[in-house]
């Protein structure tokens, strides 16, 4: 139900990567009409998100996005294997990669997450390379002050510079006109 509670006040309902083979929860937010952002579970390839992808467009979701944001092979770190974005795209769906939590390390702090924040850029830029469809990024003015996922985080005054570079990552790629994407 709370789904459609909130689906009046945003454009884009997310479904936690921890939550998205929830079948209710997927119908649920699919029943809204808004666009469905999903995040690849750690524990997932991307072949398996085809069945979570499915599940959304048979409930009615016109709108579904996957987001990417690394796999977890149990020492305490996600690790992103950039070919499951292109992987992920076969879908059909836009491909989103988060940048921020594929930096987190589960647990990293003892009773809490940390992150290696010094990462986001060089995955990001990666990810634009590759051709993702958006970047999910959180940002804050003083990330170690932030109450949740602060070691991740990217400080707001370096987000501008940040994006100017992934911008002319972007224009690089699609500067390459018919240039194939295999081989």
């Amino acid at each position: 139900h709370h789904a459609a509670e909130v689906a009046p006040v945003v454009d884009v309902l997310q479904i936690p990567a921890f939550l998205c083979r929830q079948t209710d929860l997927l119908v649920a937010a699919a029943a809204t009409g808004r666009a469905v952002n999903v995040k690849k579970g750690q524990f997932l390839s991307p072949q398996e998100m085809s069945q979570v992808v499915n599940k959304l467009r048979e409930a009615g979701a016109k709108n579904v996005m996957v987001t990417e944001r690394g796999n977890s092979f149990g020492y305490n770190t996600l690790v992103v294997d950039y070919r499951s974005l292109p992987q992920l795209a076969e879908f059909g769906c836009p491909v989103i990669f988060d940048a921020t939590h594929s930096v987190q390390q589960p647990g990293g702090r003892g009773g809490s997450s940390g992150g290696q924040r010094e990462f986001v850029a060089p995955l990001a830029r990666a990810a634009v390379a590759v051709g993702v469809d958006g970047l999910f990024m959180e940002i804050h003015p003083d990330p170690d002050k932030g109450l949740s996922d602060g070691p991740n985080m990217v400080p707001l005054h370096r987000v501008e510079a940040l994006l100017t570079q992934l911008l002319a990552i972007r224009k690089a790629v699609a500067d390459t006109g018919d240039a194939p994407t295999t081989v």
